[in-house]
């Protein structure tokens, strides 16, 4: 039985912000939540964030991309390097396709803008430290877009049927490629969301990918 004066074992985030207002706000907010999170540090520029990393060892870094000494996406690349097990959310007032498509295929799990609520980056700090990836709909087409957009001329213009696959799953899979949320997905076809959902995970499990935006990169890539 489990002492109940024992607490859970909290989430050690580290957070990269070289604004020190937004830095302190954010810890403060977020050793509020439910008391499940543990702030290790708070770096001010990509150099401290990758010193601070080796130090405390964080489950979780909410990651700036704009600060000085090295950028977010460069910080995420060499933290990732040495401790690949680290879970990467992108906290940023950017979101064009470029900057999300480099943070993304540099390893960050998950994209939030700066506005965004501070139960919605919680949320996201917990998928992540799940082991989940948290990219919304919006972002993983931004994602495609990009994708596509470097894709060599001769690549296929949209999904191509896959033979295992059935015509239902093809259909939802080229839904998905386009961006597509589940709740749009099943408004086109006439579906419940739930019924949709179900098919995505069949799909991501016969394709072999961990999350949406993989299964689509897969596809056409």
């Amino acid at each position: 039985m489990t002492d109940p004066q024992l607490k859970p074992e909290r989430i050690r985030v580290l957070i990269a912000e070289d604004q020190t207002l937004i830095r302190e706000g954010l810890a403060t907010l977020l050793a509020q939540q439910n008391d499940d999170f543990e702030i290790v540090g708070a770096a001010a520029d990509g150099e401290q964030a990758i010193e601070f990393a080796r130090r405390y060892r964080p489950d979780v870094v909410l990651m700036d991309l704009q600060m000085p000494r090295a950028d977010g996406v460069t910080a995420t690349q060499r933290i990732l390097r040495e401790f690949p097990g680290t879970g990467i959310v992108v906290l940023t007032t950017f979101d064009t396709n470029d900057l999300i498509f480099e943070a993304v295929s540099a390893g960050a799990k998950a994209y939030l803008l700066k506005d965004s609520r501070i139960d919605e980056i919680a949320a996201t700090i917990r998928t992540v430290a799940n082991g989940q990836s948290a990219l919304s709909p919006g972002v993983a087409a931004k994602i495609l877009e990009e994708f596509k957009r470097l894709r060599p001329r001769h690549a296929p213009a949209s999904a191509p049927a896959r033979g295992d696959l059935t015509a239902r799953e093809n259909e939802i899979l080229k839904l998905i490629v386009e961006g597509k949320s589940n709740g749009e997905i099943g408004a086109q076809l006439h579906l419940a969301e739930g019924t949709i959902k179900n098919y995505v995970s069949t799909i991501l499990e016969k394709c072999g990918a961990k999350n949406r935006t993989e299964l689509a990169i897969k596809t056409i890539g």
